[in-house]
């Protein structure tokens, strides 16, 4: 409503203007239309969102991988060496090392070439190809999240 419009104008079958000339909504969808900054998810900080899922992910490996060194060691083929308990024990180290790399971009490749590593480490023993294929899934999962948050 203007200041020259009579009040039984408005009613008339005009929308109302608020206090700043807009009509009731209308800021809040140019705010949606704006999407907060151009940040489609609403995070505040979304790169930091991504990289703390991504770092809970890498730690959850490093525990199943810890889990995992039990049916590692008692599934051994008979007199088998310990190298896959030491690989398991390198990996767990590997998994929360990269977990601090996620800030810089190259450590994400590095995360990403450690499930196919992981993987790769199948023909070793069977529970890293299962480690691999579930995790390998999941770093998919978080790579396609980081790539739709972060726009």
């Amino acid at each position: 409503m203007t200041e020259h419009s009579h009040p039984s104008e408005a009613a008339a079958g005009s929308t109302p203007e608020g206090p700043a000339g807009h009509k009731p909504g209308e800021a809040r969808e140019r705010d949606l239309q704006l999407n907060l900054g151009g940040k489609p998810s609403g995070l505040r900080n979304p790169n930091r969102a991504v990289r703390g899922l991504a770092a809970g992910t890498l730690v959850l490996e490093a525990l199943v991988l810890l889990l995992a060194l039990m049916p590692i060691w008692v599934l051994r083929p008979p007199g088998g060496s310990m190298a896959a308990v030491t690989v398991a024990l390198i990996a767990v180290v590997v998994a929360v090392a990269l977990s601090a790399t996620l800030r810089f971009p190259w450590g994400w490749w590095a995360v990403s070439a450690f499930q196919v590593v992981l993987l790769l480490l199948g023909f070793l023993h069977w529970a890293f190809a299962v480690v691999g294929v579930v995790f390998g899934l999941t770093w998919a999962y978080v790579l396609h999240v980081r790539r739709t948050v972060s726009r």
